[in-house]
């Protein structure tokens, strides 16, 4: 029924909520891999904290009809100014949990991102959205991989092509370490044991299957055992953007083109010198780096620059409606969430990714009435200096 696609499960009315319902689901490694940040969690904290700082001005007595949040970007006109952003290895927090947000997404009418190190195809995740879906791109060592994904993209249906500036390197994180989740993955007794006690997360990844790097698979040799697997990763990938490979993706990509990951000045003048349609103001998350400072600190630099020259996105720190406000507020023309709707899938199963969406919805158009934002790019209006 398409009524389904507004499902509100009312114990669970916020994020938060999600979140903690998302504890009790999934084993502790599978959530503290969702949850946590590198090194000290500093950035993580920051992102959140710098966002929910900004405040907006309501406007009671003003003309007003009923909120807009219709976005147009790249020609597209979307539902909601908020898509799903990519996540690594989704399939490990919950089963099919790409399928189930890329569905959900397609349901909504807003963007999903496909990241490379997902556990869904390209294929898979173009038939659940009639090819309407953005790619994330890591970069592989091998020319001839790459040309192959975007192949596949581009056959696939696929009009914007993210590529990432914010993995040099991985990030160190601790936790991660500690559960075994480094490369290669090591499942020791208490990764056993903290299975053994989500019994339903056991039972759908038995019945689904192990998850692995679907969008990978046809460059991976059969049958590797995990020490293989490590090293096949560490040779497929030369993460480190420069000039020269944007300008060949440049090249060889017809779509739009988005850098995600940039939160210099100089990294984008570069990059718009180069072609890119857009920029994604991201900090991986707070998953990366922990010493550089919260996105919509560098969104607040780089906005008024940019602003008729590039579509400005921003994700990592947003949690819901009143963050996307805020973001919105200083200058963002579009955002995206990860750990919002991982939350909610963790939590709620298959029904997860539409009672996100319909919650964070709800949560902004409520926002909307209040501030009198007819429009979304009216909250650039409501800012208090």
């Amino acid at each position: 029924m398409k009524t389904d696609i507004y499902y509100i499960n009312s114990k669970f009315p916020s994020i938060p909520d999600l979140r903690d319902k998302a504890k009790t689901k999934i084993p502790r490694f599978a959530f503290e891999y969702l949850d946590g940040g590198c090194n000290d969690d500093v950035s993580l904290k920051r992102n959140t904290r710098r966002i929910r700082e900004i405040e907006l001005k309501p406007k009671y007595l003003v003309p007003y009809k009923s909120p807009d949040l219709n976005v147009n970007l790249f020609g597209e006109v979307y539902d909601s100014p908020f898509g799903i952003a990519p996540i690594g290895l989704q399939g490990l927090m919950w089963p099919k949990a790409p399928e189930i947000l890329a569905k959900a997404a397609f349901n909504h009418n807003i963007p999903f991102i496909l990241s490379t190190v997902s556990t869904s195809s390209i294929e898979t995740i173009s038939e659940i959205t009639n090819g309407k879906f953005w790619f994330q791109l890591y970069h592989p060592a091998k020319e001839s991989v790459t040309k192959d994904l975007l192949k596949r993209a581009e056959f696939s249906g696929c009009k914007v092509l993210i590529i990432l500036a914010d993995v040099p390197s991985f990030g160190y994180r601790p936790r991660d370490i500690r559960n075994g989740l480094a490369m290669p993955p090591k499942l020791t007794l208490k990764n056993i044991i903290q299975v053994l006690k989500k019994p339903e997360w056991a039972l759908k990844t038995l019945i689904n299957g192990q998850p692995s790097f679907e969008v990978l698979k046809p460059y991976m040799p059969k049958s590797l055992n995990l020490k293989q697997l490590a090293k096949f990763m560490d040779s497929t990938f030369s993460g480190r953007l420069n000039e020269e490979k944007i300008k060949k993706l440049r090249d060889s990509w017809k779509g739009k083109l988005v850098i995600k990951g940039t939160e210099s000045v100089d990294d984008i003048e570069k990059a718009y010198k180069l072609g890119v349609d857009g920029i994604i103001i991201s900090n991986h998350g707070g998953r990366q780096v922990d010493v550089g400072q919260a996105t919509v600190d560098s969104l607040k630099t780089i906005a008024p620059i940019y602003k008729d020259k590039l579509k400005i996105m921003m994700d990592s720190g947003i949690r819901g409606g009143a963050d996307i406000a805020r973001v919105l507020g200083v200058g963002a023309d579009f955002t995206f969430l990860g750990r919002s709707f991982m939350y909610g899938v963790s939590a709620l199963g298959s029904k997860g990714g539409n009672h996100t969406i319909s919650i964070i919805k709800k949560e902004l158009n409520q926002i909307m009435e209040q501030l009198g934002c007819n429009k979304i790019k009216d909250f650039v209006d409501t800012r208090i200096s």
